[in-house]
Formats: structure tokens, sequence, C-alpha cells
């Protein structure tokens, strides 16, 4: 794995580290993680950003108060966008979560990825592409 780009992953999630397991945690308190481990390239690091930190970034609630969940939606959201150099809202960040959450369909993440983020990519139905 490019050590630079493991750094520029970090810059984007103020605080975060990685652990002796090989996770990258963007968020320690909430424990937003994804698994670098086995991320061999750049592409590997942009699909687990948006399968595993999409949920977060506007659904989330790990707070007592709207406010602090607020917060952290903008933080997990503005880490996403600076790593991937989009500009992503909560209601994307919906829709990501609803095709991509979880890893549920890896291949379509690499297409919406390489398409250039686009979301008729996510939205149309497999098979009718």
């Amino acid at each position: 794995m490019n050590w630079e780009l493991i750094q520029r992953l970090m810059n984007c999630f103020s605080g975060s580290f990685i652990n002796q397991c090989g996770e990258f945690i963007a968020h320690g308190y909430t424990n937003q993680y994804l698994i670098l481990k086995d991320c061999k390239t750049e592409l590997d690091i942009k699909c687990k950003v948006l399968e595993w930190f999409s949920r977060p970034a506007y659904k989330t609630c790990p707070y007592r108060t709207d406010k602090k969940n607020n917060e952290f939606h903008a933080f997990m959201l503005n880490g996403i966008n600076k790593f991937l150099g989009t500009s992503f809202t909560e209601k994307d960040m919906d829709i990501i979560y609803t095709y991509l959450g979880n890893a549920c369909n890896h291949e379509k993440t690499i297409r919406f990825i390489e398409s250039g983020y686009d979301f008729n990519v996510l939205t149309v139905k497999e098979g009718k592409e």
C-alpha cells in the first residue's frame, strides 16, 4: 500500500489513526473504521470509504443531541469529500448508502467511482445498463 495515499486519507479525517489490526479508524469515539490491510490500490480505499462511511455521513446517530450528531455527520461527510475530491451532500450519502452501503454491491461501487461518480450508475436497474 502506498504510504502517501494512507497519509492523505488520514489528513482528511482529523484525529484518525491506524490500529494494530490494520483498521483505519476515521472517528475514534464512534469507532467508524474500515480495514486497510487488504487494500492494494487507491480504488480499493475509495470503494471502502463509500461503502463503509456513507451511513455515518448522514444517518448514524451515536450522540444524544441533534447538534452533536449533525457535527458528526459533517465530519464524516467532509472527510469523504476531501479524500474523494467530491462535493457530496447528506442527501447524496443517503443514495450512496442505499445502493452501495456495507459493500452490498461492490461491483457497482467500482462502476460508480470509475464513472466519475455518476449517480445514474446507482439508480439504473441491473441488466438494464
